[in-house]
């Protein structure tokens, strides 16, 4: 394949991305130096404003992987890719008005105090361990996957180009704490918006316009968007889209304590959700971006496709290729498109530090050492940041010798929220599953959702349901590069073709389903949780929108949970300090105490604001 090095210009400015970043993290270390507590390092002091927080949403889950991905992914399958419109719909909506409130109203700074007061300690610390170890292990390939794609068809240094993302993160997320992760995250966003944006413009002036582009799409099947065929087996359908992304998508953000942790800093519950709404449309923009991008690429390449005929060795290497080839006369943008795919991997890697260091500390070091000071709490953050910074550097050194696993690790985040998903579902939304359902749910879930991602990773499903869409290499070169066709299968199981088959979008749904109908069975067989137990605050009465006719079925929904008590309406008005009792249960464990409290509730504003926390800790 040929090579085609950088000049000086994209050399320039792709540096100016890492010099800016890692510039944001001096600026708020000291700016920030004299607020020196673990809550304004991890969390912001829980005074943000909505808008940052929503670019940095977007920059954290639109990964290099997205960047790279998502047009390789139009280009072979066409652009049904557009469908995750609507996934990304219901997942901001259930996410804002069905978690983020229990959340935000907690108090807490790890999702995982959730799982303490619902349930307890084994069940956080179960969950805690599970996403900590996903968690590096999919930052790892973030770091390495798009650093691999771009060495090979750009020349760029590989190993300068994981190990300088790797020292940023680290050194922008352990000076500057949340506030310097979520402003780098909004300059991020910027960069990568601008670097779709001059793809989508040169690549569509090359193609004669738009309308060409979406002629030769037309005519190459790159259009034919809704699919309504219900085989799960399918790999991209209308339900496979918004029913199997839905759940996946909610796996990241509904539970994710990436995302949590950034609307928890905001300084208002109102302000939360705003963020999630704003980060809906940066999703969307994202999204239409990298689509247009792939039907752009198909358009450039329909005679001749790079992948088919050997020009380049795997698909990911598409869109860096094709940037090459029309900016090969104007240096300066395939850096600017490199910056573009890096800010996708800078805000995803240090999201995971901030969110790796937070979880660390809240479950595991204030839990053993719960009088620790706020200066030593600060540097204990810090040298948390650090040390999960190097981890996930070197679980990208350690992709680098895994071959194959690469790609079954890059489904990992999947297979790991659902089951996650579950489990907090049980907590929020069924009121009698005790901490022996929600266990033997997590783990029912872990098993099955890593079963069938394993299976099919071992048996490929067959080719009629994975196959892209026809590729033309007529006009290529000639070279002695053998046609590719589909794989030959071996001899394989009847489950192969079934259970190990099904679309990799339903492996979130697989484990979410799972661990909730076994933790409801569980919880039932070992007795039910009492509803009397249960503080209000902990559980969504999401019976009420089916039975708000009557009063008395949607206290039959409710399992006995004392939702429209007087005490907790009072509360709502009048503001406490339930933040202290929260922490002391988390401490004793739930037996009992009142946590119908919440942080104080703004009558003007109609919304919770985080001034119950600044009484309690300061």
């Amino acid at each position: 394949m040929e090579v085609k090095n950088f000049a000086i210009w994209d050399y320039v400015v792709f540096a100016a991305l890492f010099f800016i970043s890692a510039g944001i993290g001096v600026f708020f270390a000291i700016k920030e130096r004299k607020k020196a507590t673990s809550r304004e390092f991890l969390v912001g002091g829980r005074q943000m404003n909505f808008g940052p927080v929503a670019l940095s949403l977007t920059a954290s889950f639109m990964s290099a992987v997205t960047v790279l991905g998502t047009p390789s992914e139009v280009y072979r399958f066409g652009a049904s890719f557009i469908v995750f419109f609507i996934s990304y719909l219901f997942v901001i909506v259930l996410t804002s008005e069905l978690f983020l409130p229990v959340f935000y109203r907690s108090g807490i700074t790890s999702t995982y105090e959730y799982l303490q007061l619902r349930f307890n300690k084994p069940v956080r610390y179960a969950a805690t361990v599970i996403y900590i170890v996903q968690t590096i292990l999919y930052t790892g390939v973030v770091v390495y996957a798009p650093a691999l794609a771009l060495n090979q068809v750009t020349g760029f240094d590989l190993w300068g180009s994981v190990f300088a993302t790797g020292i940023v993160c680290t050194f922008y997320c352990t000076l500057g704490g949340l506030k310097a992760v979520v402003w780098t995250d909004a300059f991020q966003m910027v960069v990568m918006i601008v670097g779709f944006l001059t793809v989508l413009i040169q690549g569509s002036t090359h193609a004669g316009g738009f309308h060409n582009v979406l002629e030769q799409s037309a005519n190459g099947s790159r259009l034919h968007i809704f699919d309504f065929d219900v085989d799960p087996l399918r790999r991209h359908t209308f339900w496979t889209i918004t029913v199997g992304g839905t759940f996946t998508w909610l796996g990241i953000y509904g539970v994710n304590q990436s995302t949590i942790q950034r609307c928890i800093s905001c300084k208002t519950e109102k302000h939360a959700k705003l963020a999630l709404y704003f980060n809906l449309l940066g999703l969307w923009i994202i999204l239409v971006c990298a689509v247009f991008s792939g039907l752009i690429m198909y358009s450039h390449f329909k005679d001749c496709d790079p992948w088919t005929s050997g020009i380049i060795s795997a698909p990911d290497q598409l869109m860096p290729y094709f940037v090459m080839k029309i900016f090969d006369t104007m240096p300066g943008l395939p850096g600017l498109f490199v910056a573009c795919a890096f800010s996708g991997t800078l805000s995803t890697v240090a999201a995971s530090i901030n969110a790796l260091a937070t979880v660390t500390f809240e479950d595991f070091v204030k839990s053993c050492f719960p009088h620790l000071s706020d200066k030593l709490s600060t540097w204990i953050s810090k040298g948390l940041c650090l040390l999960f910074g190097v981890m996930c550097t070197s679980m990208a050194v350690a992709a680098s010798v895994m071959g194959g696993v690469v790609q079954a690790a890059l489904s990992i985040h999947g297979m790991c929220g659902g089951p996650m998903l579950g489990l907090f579902s049980l907590g929020i939304l069924f009121p009698f599953v005790n901490w022996k359902g929600a266990l033997g749910g997590l783990l029912t879930g872990i098993t099955l959702s890593f079963w069938v991602a394993i299976g099919a990773f071992i048996y490929p499903a067959p080719a009629s349901k994975t196959w892209p869409l026809p590729l033309s290499t007529d006009q290529c070169i000639k070279s002695n590069v053998t046609a590719t066709g589909p794989p030959v299968l071996s001899s394989r199981p009847a489950i192969a073709d079934t259970w190990y088959s099904i679309s990799y979008l339903y492996y979130s749904a697989v484990g979410c389903l799972g661990c909730i109908a076994a933790g409801v069975i569980i919880s039932l067989i070992t007795g039910y949780q009492r509803g009397e137990d249960i503080q209000p605050l902990l559980i969504r009465p999401v019976g009420n929108l089916f039975c708000f006719w009557s009063k008395k079925y949607k206290r039959l929904c409710w399992c006995g949970v004392q939702h429209d008590s007087v005490i907790e309406q009072e509360n709502l008005e009048n503001g406490s300090n339930w933040k202290q009792e929260a922490e002391s249960v988390l401490k004793n464990g739930l037996r009992g105490e009142s946590l119908v409290h919440v942080p104080g509730y703004d009558l003007k504003d109609k919304s919770y604001n985080n001034m119950a926390f600044e009484i309690t800790h300061f």
